[in-house]
């Protein structure tokens, strides 16, 4: 394992390669997973981003190969988080964005074993903080659907080509979208002593998301980011179309339902989308993909969307109790409204009716 020292050395060499010995480094607060930016303002004044993610710090990315019982075996990254935030993964996807005519940053510099980019700086105007200070959101949430219906429309290819070499874009598939699920009966019952789910509680659990986890792998159509949301998008006035909406932290992209960037989007953790905006954003989707089947969609968009939001609850639970971050309490409500709201919908009622056995009505907020 690589000690902090190290690790310093390491960046301070690829800096130097990439002729950024001299630049001014400023870190950036960190988030909930291993990497870590730091802002580098160079000799000459350009501002530039230094993306950190040793390979070392994670499980393996799952093997396109490897059965089921393989990934289990492999860890939690070879079950649902593929690729397992690998910065060569980053790199790729981040090609493959650029190549549709979306923004991704541009990378001057990249150490793929090292885990170690320079990337564009695309600054500091994420959507929640420009919605924050005053501007209006909607433009900018049927803006991020615009990039979403142009990531759709164009071809999504099996191995993505990128500067740390190739990269497959695996199917967030059947074993990812419950191992994902399964998070909720392993940690919430950690979190809260209301909860308690034996064998046959966990059991009856699966087989009630089966068909949203059926639907959702044979609906795995197009790339998604997987992580798209306020705080993941830049806003880039001064370009045109789609790429006004700037992407990062997409390292994570799989080929999945088109439905899940959608409900990461417009039922976020973070902040409040309003059901208004919400049924405005998904009426211009379907306008610019007409081609959509806006029925059977909306039944994979709730089923899906109350799949995340009970991994979301147990990754918030296993952040608190596992890893000492309480501060992810706070998020916690908003997810339970969306769960339930999402449970009043048609093709959830197996769902639903587990919740009502196995989850107290006080324990839902």
């Amino acid at each position: 394992m690589t000690s902090r020292d190290d690790r310093e050395e390491q960046r301070l060499a690829f800096l130097a390669s990439a002729g950024l010995a001299d630049a001014m480094r400023a870190p950036l607060p960190g988030d909930a997973s291993t990497r870590r930016y730091e802002r580098l303002t160079s000799a000459d004044g350009r501002s530039l981003m230094l993306m950190d993610q040793a390979a070392s710090a994670e499980s393996p990315p799952c093997d396109p190969g490897w059965t089921p019982e393989q990934r289990h075996a492999a860890g939690w990254n070879a079950v649902a988080r593929l690729s397992a935030g690998r910065i060569d993964a980053f790199a790729a996807v981040a090609a493959h964005l650029r190549s549709v005519g979306l923004s991704a940053p541009a990378m001057p510099a990249l150490d793929a074993h090292a885990g170690l980019a320079v990337l564009e700086d695309f600054g500091d105007a994420l959507f929640a903080s420009v919605i924050e200070m005053g501007q209006d959101e909607t433009p900018l949430y049927l803006a991020a659907v615009e990039a979403l219906a142009a990531l759709h429309d164009a071809p999504t290819p099996d191995v993505l080509s990128g500067p740390g070499g190739d990269w497959p874009l695996q199917t967030y598939d059947a074993t990812a979208l419950q191992g994902g699920a399964d998070l909720f009966v392993e940690w919430m019952p950690k979190l809260d002593s209301r909860l308690a789910f034996d064998a046959a509680a966990i059991a009856d659990w699966r087989e009630a998301w089966a068909p949203v986890v059926e639907a959702g792998e044979a609906g795995a159509t197009v790339m998604a980011h997987r992580d798209y949301h306020a705080e993941n998008l830049i806003w880039l006035p001064n370009r045109d179309g789609p790429a006004r909406v700037g992407m990062i932290d997409f390292q994570d992209a799989v080929r999945a339902h088109p439905s899940w960037d959608l409900h990461s989007l417009l039922q976020d953790a973070r902040r409040d989308v309003s059901p208004a905006l919400e049924a405005k954003a998904l009426d211009h989707y379907f306008a610019l993909r007409p081609q959509v089947d806006r029925m059977d969609f909306m039944r994979s968009y709730a089923g899906l969307a109350a799949l995340n939001e009970a991994r979301i609850l147990g990754i918030f639970a296993r952040l608190i109790v596992r890893d000492g971050k309480p501060r992810y309490r706070q998020f916690m409500p908003r997810m339970w409204a969306h769960l339930n709201a999402n449970l009043k919908q048609p093709g959830l009622e197996t769902v639903a009716a587990w919740f009502d056995r196995y989850v107290p009505v006080e324990a839902r907020a």
